[in-house]
């Protein structure tokens, strides 16, 4: 099977570990896999499924990504599928240093960003991508909705390779559209959710739902359009805004978990609730959706005791703190 290999430059500073594991959030995403130093995803193209593996060669101030393309060769257009996905799932050129200046003189939200710098927000690769995940997470463990997520992938992604090499493509709403909900409850996915799911993935694979038109909304107006649909709240649709298209100004408010990481990190006392979040959050303009992130990422370091290195050139060495 051909393989090329080209290179990207992100933004700097840029930390592929991070990032990676801010958009995986779970050691046993199957979908976006990472084994220390490369990522690795299938992605569907217009010419085909290809897998790339992605590798950090120099150091997060001056960044430089190794793209190897596994399945199709590298033609001017499929690089640039490959680099357009990439971005977003990876967030190659958002620059941060509004962020990170923000964050500098504040006594709470500097050593928070400064632990984590170079991590870039991720987005998933498509917004139904997005909402299926969201619908998947609705209620149970993060955990369990990844499990949930993998075990849809394994059944309905396209495969790419063999064996324990094996890559599963995000499902499309057309693998999805023909399931039936006792299908999906196989899989672990209740009744409810079954149905939203397939009904979602109708309305996308028949052309009657264009969920990436709703980046030309605004926020007020994406919610309402995403609460028409079976199975989405305030809380599906607000992380669907942040994790689907990348407004990073919002804080999913109703996501428990995060609150709790908020709360627990600014050692508060009374429980937060939706509007208690927004007005904690108020102080730090618009980027309450960099805070998640940040947040997401030291919970992860404190309770999943994952290890994350700091990529120098093309070595890797562990970074202080409660990361081991």
């Amino acid at each position: 099977m051909s393989q090329s290999t080209f290179f990207l430059e992100p933004v700097p500073p840029f930390r592929l570990d991070l990032t990676v594991w801010t958009l995986r959030r779970r050691p046993d995403n199957a979908v976006d896999r990472w084994d220390g130093k490369t990522y690795r995803r299938v992605l569907l193209l217009p010419v085909g499924p290809v897998e790339v593996a992605v590798t950090q060669v120099a150091s997060p101030e001056t960044p430089r990504l190794q793209i190897a393309v596994t399945g199709q060769p590298i033609r001017a257009a499929v690089q640039a599928d490959v680099t357009t996905n990439l971005e977003r799932l990876l967030g190659l050129r958002i620059d941060l240093t509004e962020f990170y200046q923000l964050a500098a003189p504040d006594r709470r939200l500097g050593p928070l960003a400064q632990r984590f710098r170079g991590m870039k927000p991720p987005r998933f690769a498509t917004v139904f991508e997005g909402v299926i995940n969201a619908i998947a997470c609705q209620q149970v463990t993060l955990t369990l909705g990844i499990r949930l997520l993998n075990r849809l992938a394994v059944a309905c992604g396209t495969v790419f390779g063999e064996g324990d090499e094996a890559g599963h493509a995000f499902p499309r709403p057309m693998d999805i559209a023909g399931l039936c909900p006792a299908g999906l409850r196989q899989f672990g996915f209740s009744r409810q959710k079954g149905l939203a799911m397939i009904e979602l993935a109708k309305s996308a694979a028949e052309g009657r739902l264009d969920l990436e038109g709703l980046a030309a909304l605004p926020d007020a107006e994406v919610i309402d359009r995403l609460c028409e649909l079976r199975g989405v709240g305030r809380w599906t649709a607000e992380y669907i805004l942040l994790r689907g298209l990348g407004r990073l100004h919002v804080f999913p408010g109703d996501d428990v978990g995060a609150r709790n990481n908020l709360q627990r990190w600014l050692r508060l006392r009374k429980t937060l609730d939706y509007e208690g979040v927004r007005r904690i959050l108020a102080g730090w303009g618009g980027y309450a959706g960099l805070v998640y992130f940040h947040l997401l990422l030291d919970r992860l370091a404190e309770s999943e005791n994952l290890s994350v290195t700091r990529p120098c050139g093309s070595l890797s060495v562990p970074i202080t703190g409660n990361i081991s």
